[in-house]
């Protein structure tokens, strides 16, 4: 299964004005954003789980990273509320579910295979600190850095209203927006929409009257063949 798999294109999807697909799991439910694969797949996707519903047990062979963006997530490991961000490595293992129900955005199979490094960081907004990352002058902009290493940056970054953040996107960027709106290129970015952009991009997104909050990752396309090579191999 290929959804929005051509790497070299900018791609946004609007995920709450698409419809929810059963997942294998009885009461877990799933918003595809982009995937190559079928079960076993590189794949970022918006997950919902129903109050009470649960995984099987599993090992994440290729990794997982998520951000719960509403309710709480729960597996053996403990609760993660709303604004938790997670990475689970290559190779670990646990049962998720959710007792009250819960929503989060996660991305399998796009790790660094050697990670072995367990995250559990708050990307709430009162969590938020200034930060001197942005190529350009950012007035009005906070952020705070959630994982780095040589393969990829991950940061969550707050936008006053009527604020630009301006990032240099050479290996490629992928923004959610968490809460508020924001426009970038031609687009307006709701809650939960998601943006890609390709290798050799700019990324300048300006906020209106009500301000954003936005998870954002670069660095990391130039990898999506060598992911996407494990995820066939694991077959």
């Amino acid at each position: 299964m290929n959804i929005n798999a051509d790497f070299s294109q900018r791609v946004v999807v609007h995920s709450q004005q698409q419809p929810w697909l059963a997942s294998p799991m009885p009461g877990v439910d799933r918003r595809p954003l982009d995937r190559v694969g079928n079960e076993v797949a590189r794949a970022t996707t918006i997950v919902r789980y129903a109050p009470g519903s649960e995984f099987s047990p599993h090992v994440h062979t290729g990794g997982e990273e998520f951000i719960v963006l509403e309710g709480v997530f729960q597996d053996q490991h403990g609760d993660f509320p709303a604004g938790s961000y997670v990475r689970n490595p290559p190779q670990s293992s646990h049962k998720p579910g959710s007792d009250e129900g819960c929503v989060i955005f996660v991305k399998l199979w796009q790790f660094n295979p050697d990670d072995r490094l367990q995250v559990n960081i708050s990307a709430r907004a009162d969590d938020i600190t200034p930060s001197s990352e942005f190529t350009a002058p950012a007035t009005g902009v906070v952020s705070k850095v959630l994982y780095r290493d040589e393969y990829e940056a991950v940061s969550v970054y707050e936008l006053a209203p009527d604020s630009v953040l301006e990032l240099e996107a050479s290996k490629g960027l992928e923004a959610l927006v968490l809460a508020g709106e924001m426009s970038e290129g031609n687009d307006t970015l709701e809650k939960h929409s998601w943006l890609r952009l390709p290798v050799g991009s700019q990324f300048k997104a300006k906020t209106g009257k009500t301000g954003a909050r936005v998870w954002i990752k670069t660095e990391h396309l130039p990898f999506a063949d060598e992911q996407i090579a494990r995820v066939q191999n694991a077959k």
